[in-house]
C-alpha cells in the first residue's frame, strides 16, 4: 500500500458523497486510501479490495502465529520429528 497523502487522500464526509466513484477511481488508481472525515474528525477509511484482503490475511497469519506462541507457552507443542511423524500417519492413510 502506498503512503497516504494528506492533501489528497482525506476527504470530508460531504465531498465523498458527492464523488463516491471519483473516491473509488482514486484509491484503485494510486493503490492509497481514502480518510473520510466527520465534522472535521476521522470517520471512515476506503481501502482498494486487494488492499483490504491482504490486510485480512495478515491479520490471520499474525492470529495463527499468535495462538502457535500460546500453546506452545502452555506445552502443547511437538518435536519437528513427532509432528512430521504424525503428518505422515494421516497421508499414508
Amino acid at each position: 500500500m502506498s503512503k497516504l497523502q494528506l492533501a489528497e487522500d482525506v476527504k470530508p464526509l460531504s465531498e465523498f458523497r458527492s464523488g463516491v466513484a471519483s473516491c473509488i477511481r482514486q484509491v484503485r488508481k494510486t493503490k492509497r486510501p481514502v480518510v473520510i472525515t466527520h465534522h472535521g474528525k476521522s470517520a471512515a477509511v476506503l481501502l482498494d479490495i486487494a488492499h483490504y484482503e491482504t490486510l485480512m490475511e495478515r491479520i490471520e497469519t499474525l492470529q495463527d502465529i499468535r495462538l502457535g506462541e500460546h500453546q506452545l507457552s502452555e506445552g502443547k507443542g511437538l518435536r519437528h520429528d513427532n509432528a512430521l511423524e504424525q503428518v505422515l500417519k494421516r497421508v499414508r492413510a
